[in-house]
Parts: C-alpha cells; sequence; structure tokens
C-alpha cells in the first residue's frame, strides 16, 4: 500500500510540474515589442538626383542615395552615382563613385548640408586625329545651403572645397542642387 501511495504521489507532482511548465510558455506571457521595424523604416529615406542634358553635347547622370533620419534637425547617408558626358567626336567622360552626406536643419525651411564625394573618372579624347585616355580619382569636399520647398523637395547650392580647376570633372567650384525624397 506504501507503494501504491508514492506512485499517485508521482503521478500528482508530474501533473503539477507539467502544468506548470505549460503555463510558464504561453505565448501571451511574452511581452512583444510592436512597430520597432515601422519606426526604423520611417527614418529611412530614399532619394534621388538626376540630370539630363543635351546641349552642346550629352550630359546623362544619376544618384540614388539613402538617409537615416536621427532627429527633425539631423540626417546622414550615403549613395551612389555615375554620369556620362559627351562632347560628339572631341571628348567623352565617364564617372562613378559614393558619397557621405550629413544634413542639418536648423528650420522647417532651410537645410544645410556637408557631403563628401569620391569619384572614378575615365576621360577619352580624340583631338586633330590624335586619342588620349586619361583615369583617374577625384574628391570632393561641399557645403551646402538650400530651401526646402515642401518635405520632399530642396533646391540650393553647394560649394566644393576641393575644387581645382585642372583636375576636378565639375566645371564650377559652385553646384546648384535639387534633392528629391520618396
Amino acid at each position: 500500500m506504501k507503494q501504491t501511495n508514492n506512485y499517485y504521489y508521482f503521478i500528482f507532482l508530474l501533473l503539477f510540474f507539467n502544468t506548470t511548465i505549460i503555463a510558464q510558455t504561453q505565448v501571451d506571457s511574452i511581452p512583444i515589442k510592436k512597430d520597432t521595424l515601422k519606426i526604423n523604416a520611417k527614418k529611412l529615406k530614399f532619394g534621388c538626383g538626376f540630370g539630363l542634358n543635351f546641349v552642346g553635347g550629352t550630359s546623362i547622370s544619376l544618384s540614388p542615395n539613402l538617409t537615416y533620419k536621427i532627429s527633425d534637425k539631423i540626417s546622414f547617408g550615403s549613395g551612389i552615382q555615375g554620369s556620362y558626358n559627351s562632347i560628339k567626336n572631341i571628348q567623352s567622360t565617364t564617372t562613378f563613385g559614393a558619397n557621405a552626406q550629413f544634413i542639418y536643419n536648423p528650420s522647417k525651411s532651410i537645410q544645410t548640408l556637408l557631403e563628401f564625394v569620391q569619384l572614378r573618372v575615365n576621360t577619352k579624347s580624340e583631338l586633330n586625329s590624335i586619342s588620349t585616355a586619361n583615369s583617374y580619382w577625384n574628391s570632393a569636399l561641399f557645403l551646402g545651403l538650400g530651401y526646402n520647398i515642401n518635405k520632399k523637395i530642396s533646391i540650393g547650392a553647394k560649394y566644393n572645397f576641393l575644387y581645382d580647376k585642372e583636375k576636378t570633372v565639375y566645371s564650377s567650384a559652385i553646384i546648384p542642387f535639387v534633392n528629391l525624397v520618396f
């Protein structure tokens, strides 16, 4: 009889602990963080710059970027860019590279930016039946000021502090910009 009581006692304890274990692992007792991905996704912004020009030659450029909004005033990001410029039968230039940028909005209508750009430049020229090719790296450090037309469009100008007229791919130290954000 004593062995039977131990048997019942063992079964009772087994069921008690088994129920306790199941109760501790129920899904609704585990805290779940909601909308953590949505909050971060709202801070990521995709932007793209592009250009087309067919006056005096052909110029095509594309520069997609991704920025992360730290606060209402501060954002940072990076992107890639490429361009093709050609003057018929004289010169063609292809550039590709990357950029890193820091954006500060002191007010809702004003935007300042600091941007570093590193480009690989490939140039082919033909003058008086003499062909030359040149490849080199070009760096630019821009400080810019812009006006936010709305939340998705800003226009302005940026100044290249590393501008060297003899070694740059840019036509001027001051470059206008239009930023589109999606």
